[in-house]
This record gives C-alpha cells, sequence and structure tokens, in this order.
C-alpha cells in the first residue's frame, strides 16, 4: 500500500469515528467538577450565569462552531446575555479538547437569555434555520464532527413545539427552493449545558478577525408568518 493511501485510510477513520456518537462504553470519563469560565459577558457586561431578571427566557441552538453563532445573536434587541458551551453527550463536565475527538457526544451549542416581549423564540428559530445549514448532518461545511451537528434544545413543550413548526415549515421552504434535502437538526428537551472555557466565550468580540463558519442555505424560513 503506497503512503498516499495509508494517509487517506487514517483521515477516513479519524473523521468517521468523529462523526459517530459514541456509547456510555466508549465515552470519555470527564470529571464531578465544572470548567473554570467567565463571570461576566464580555461585550454587555451582564453576568453569564445568571441570576437573570424576572420574564426573560433561554434558548440554546447548535449551528456548528459557536463563535459565530454566539455573535450573531448577542446582536439581536433583546437579547440580555449569550454564552457559549456543550451540551447533549456522555461526558460530563467535558473541555473543549475533549469534545473535538467526538468521544464526548456534545454538540457546542449557544445558551441565549432574551425578552421575549422584545424578541419572540420564533424570531430566534427564524434566525437559527436562516443562519447555517441544517441539512448537514454531523458538520457544518469543512468542519466536521459530531460538535458541528445542528441542535435545538427547549426548555417546555411550548418551545418544542414552536421549534417543531419552524422545523417543518423551513423543511417545506428548502424543497420548494429544489434544495430536498432533509433537515438533521436534533430537536430535544435541552440536557445539561457545560459552560466552554473563558477564551470561548464572546471569542469573536475578543478576535475581531477570527474564525467564523456560519453560512446559511439562501432559503428564508417563513415561520410565523401567518400569526
Amino acid at each position: 500500500m503506497s503512503p498516499k493511501m495509508e494517509a487517506e485510510m487514517f483521515l477516513n477513520e479519524i473523521f468517521s469515528k468523529k462523526t459517530v456518537m459514541p456509547s456510555e462504553q466508549t465515552a470519555l470519563p470527564g470529571r464531578p467538577h465544572e470548567i473554570p469560565t467567565s463571570e461576566i459577558h464580555f461585550v454587555n457586561g451582564h453576568a453569564l450565569k445568571g441570576p437573570y431578571p424576572q420574564g426573560l427566557e433561554v434558548a440554546y441552538f447548535g449551528m456548528g462552531c459557536f463563535w459565530g453563532a454566539e455573535r450573531l445573536f448577542w446582536k439581536v434587541p433583546g437579547v440580555y446575555v449569550t454564552a457559549v458551551g456543550y451540551a447533549g453527550g456522555i461526558t460530563p463536565n467535558p473541555t473543549y479538547h475533549e469534545t473535538t475527538t467526538g468521544l464526548t457526544g456534545h454538540a457546542e451549542i449557544v445558551k441565549i437569555v432574551f425578552d421575549p416581549k422584545i424578541v419572540s423564540y420564533r424570531q430566534l428559530l427564524k434566525l437559527f434555520f436562516e443562519e447555517h445549514d441544517p441539512t448537514q448532518g454531523m458538520r457544518q461545511g469543512n468542519d466536521i464532527g459530531t460538535t458541528y451537528r445542528s441542535a435545538i434544545y427547549t426548555t417546555s413543550e411550548n418551545q418544542a413545539e414552536q421549534a417543531r413548526e419552524a422545523l417543518d415549515v423551513f423543511q417545506d421552504a428548502l424543497n420548494k427552493a429544489g434544495r430536498d434535502t432533509p433537515i438533521t437538526t436534533e430537536l430535544a428537551p435541552v440536557p445539561t449545558f457545560y459552560y466552554a472555557e473563558d477564551y470561548h466565550q464572546q471569542y469573536l468580540a475578543k478576535n475581531p478577525a477570527g474564525y467564523c463558519g456560519l453560512k446559511g442555505t439562501g432559503v428564508s424560513c417563513p415561520v410565523g408568518q401567518a400569526a
């Protein structure tokens, strides 16, 4: 076997492992304590973990790399604070480097604390579906692995109903636009959310020239238009 073929087989093996969810037996063990992170939001100075003012709600979205996704939402009027972290996996309190192995099962997630009197959950869902490609499975563009999967983690049955509605209407919009690839977004009640390390929080505010992999399909999501 040539060196080139050996290298290709090695890369294929690595990527196949990163795109398959681990089991309880194969997942990394993690740790009992939380990973240290920032106390305040770098952009607006609000407490990252709360307490938050009464009447606010929380949304959790996975759109691939969480740097660009977080910046998208902290700019939305009515969003009180954002944070990035890991959810949907097995390993307790994972580090960033552990999640990139594919052996924790977590997705990169943005936590969004928002005032529903100013911005609705449906409006956030519209941004979610329009600003990334939810049809790619365990990847977003060149970012490959379980951490980059599309995900919506809901905090109530009301959120779950609205998310299912948005998914259905966006699938219909994709089909009408000639993109009949099925949406692969994971939709589930919110699991444990683990805050990412401090250097990931509001990364693109600290590093304006940093990487942003957000790229939508160019198709509009008509969720809530009838209402």
